[in-house]
């Protein structure tokens, strides 16, 4: 089936955000986002996304429910729309000179490009890790305590218990505990990958993007990465974009195929993987393509 009549209903209208900026006080994100939702409850719902690099249209209407403390995997072909779509999640693609989103991704029903949303605010409260690992030329404590700083964390007992929890959850506070004052770029590729997930964490995210974030790494470190993928669904709402179909079926919950630029199947990951509802879904994750 041609990867544009995906069974996706989608509303009979749909909002055009504008971009303008307004003149409103920012909205701040705090109040609106849930930190206790029970898994599956929806976190983020998005309409009738279209995305433009100028006069190229790269996403075409996505219609997509993401639950809560679940992960969702973005799969699909290279090109095809899975990093646009995870960086209007918390509008990275803003940056873009010429970009522009027509539609609505609310998140616990705060509309994310509604205007007067402190942008600054909604990447704390969504937060990103890359395919390359990023740290700072910073000691590994600095690292982790920059983000809290930004927002306004000055005492140092707070700073430190921020720093110790957060490579704590991404499993790597007993490896680097005695080296905190080292820096950071002396870590293997592995443990700056987790030290940047540890960063995102630090400023207490509801919702934690990850762009194929073990792609660059090699087995033992992929491994510690998607078990920790696995531990933070606890807590996190996660959504992830991987080209290895066996990770997407190892840490997802709901995995979702995109093919140039459209979403053409989303559901439980199980039954992606046995049972798609869409042939090209099937010709795509038995290799025949991609």
């Amino acid at each position: 089936m041609d990867s544009t009549n995906h069974k996706t209903k989608r509303p009979a209208d749909f909002e055009i955000v504008s971009n303008d900026g307004g003149n409103r006080a920012p909205l701040n994100l705090d109040a609106r986002f849930r930190e206790s939702q029970a898994p599956g409850e929806i976190k983020i719902h998005v309409e009738n996304l279209d995305f433009f690099y100028g006069s190229s249209q790269a996403l075409f209407g996505i219609e997509m429910r993401i639950p809560a403390r679940q992960v969702t995997a973005l799969i699909g072909p290279s090109g095809c729309g899975k990093s646009t779509f995870l960086r209007t999640l918390n509008r990275m693609n803003d940056i873009i000179p010429g970009s522009r989103v027509k539609g609505k991704v609310t998140m616990d029903g705060c509309d994310i490009y509604a205007n007067g949303v402190d942008v600054a605010d909604l990447r704390r409260r969504v937060g990103m890790v890359f395919q390359k690992s990023n740290p700072f030329p910073k000691t590994i404590f600095e690292n982790i305590a920059y983000g809290p700083r930004i927002h306004g964390e000055r005492k140092r007992e707070r700073l430190c218990a921020i720093v110790e929890n957060s490579l704590k959850q991404a499993a790597l506070w007993n490896e680097v505990k005695d080296r905190l004052n080292e820096n950071a770029l002396g870590l293997s590729g592995g443990q700056q990958q987790r030290l940047c997930i540890a960063r995102a964490l630090a400023v207490e995210p509801a919702i934690l993007l990850m762009d194929e974030p073990a792609s660059a790494l090699d087995p033992i470190s992929t491994s510690h990465i998607e078990d920790l993928i696995s531990e933070l669904r606890e807590k996190y709402t996660i959504v992830i974009v991987t080209h290895n179909m066996q990770q997407a079926a190892r840490v997802s919950d709901f995995t979702a195929f995109f093919y140039q630029g459209h979403l053409v199947e989303i559901g439980a990951t199980r039954q992606i993987f046995t049972r798609p509802a869409e042939k090209k879904t099937e010709d795509y994750i038995t290799g025949r393509f991609g």
